[in-house]
């Protein structure tokens, strides 16, 4: 904390620089259950763990990234007999997690400081997933976000990984009734920037997904599934 505010814990290079997402966590606290309402329809995210927990044995350690409400994703895993650590950076949103999916564990996470080893070290897993959490950082983090993952899986494991498609770098955009920063590639930049951080792409689909809301324009949702190279 400095001042009363989260700072996250830094990637190399950032030190005491790294970034104040209060923002961002304040957003999702406030914007809550209401998440689910909005973007009832999780088509592209369901088939992209429903690929993860298929190709993993029953019982392997999955870290759901950027985590929410604990829906559908890490409810699913759960119910498909995988043991799940679910992380999200706003404590609204981990709480409604915890709520919803009793069988797992659910953390206050930054991105930037997941770390295998260490105090509070997570561990290695088996698979992780990830959907649209990088979304949320400035295009200069995100190759470091994807190298920290690649560190918290074992040799060989999986990522299932989803941006949404736009040429944007923490530009500032409404949400919900809230404003949030996002980012975003054109898939080919997308699929060089995972590539670069040291991944193989086993596979790749897109969907055009309309918000139930009107404050939020349709987007291109890309999934991307990877193994660690």
């Amino acid at each position: 904390m400095r001042g009363g505010r989260y700072v996250s814990v830094g990637y190399e290079g950032y030190g005491a620089g790294a970034p104040d997402r209060t923002g961002q966590a304040e957003a999702f606290d406030a914007i809550g259950r209401h998440y689910d309402e909005a973007f009832p329809h999780k088509e592209g995210q369901l088939a992209a763990g429903a690929w993860l927990s298929g190709e993993l044995p029953a019982g392997s350690r999955i870290l759901d990234v950027g985590c929410g409400t604990g829906l559908p994703t890490a409810g699913a895993l759960v119910a498909a007999g995988h043991e799940v650590t679910g992380v999200d950076l706003s404590p609204g949103m981990v709480e409604l997690a915890r709520a919803n999916v009793p069988g797992a564990t659910f953390l206050r996470r930054d991105v930037a400081a997941l770390r295998a080893d260490g105090p509070e070290g997570l561990g290695h897993f088996d698979g992780i997933t990830c959907f649209f959490t990088l979304l949320m950082l400035p295009r200069t983090e995100i190759p470091y976000a994807l190298s920290s993952l690649r560190s918290l899986l074992r040799p060989g494991g999986l990522l299932a990984l989803s941006m949404v498609e736009a040429d944007l770098d923490d530009a500032g955009i409404p949400f919900l009734g809230h404003e949030i920063r996002v980012s975003g590639y054109l898939r080919e930049e997308l699929r060089e920037v995972v590539g670069g951080a040291g991944f193989e792409i086993l596979g790749e689909d897109s969907y055009a997904y309309a918000p139930a809301t009107t404050d939020a324009p349709p987007e291109y949702q890309l999934f991307l599934n990877c193994r660690r190279a």
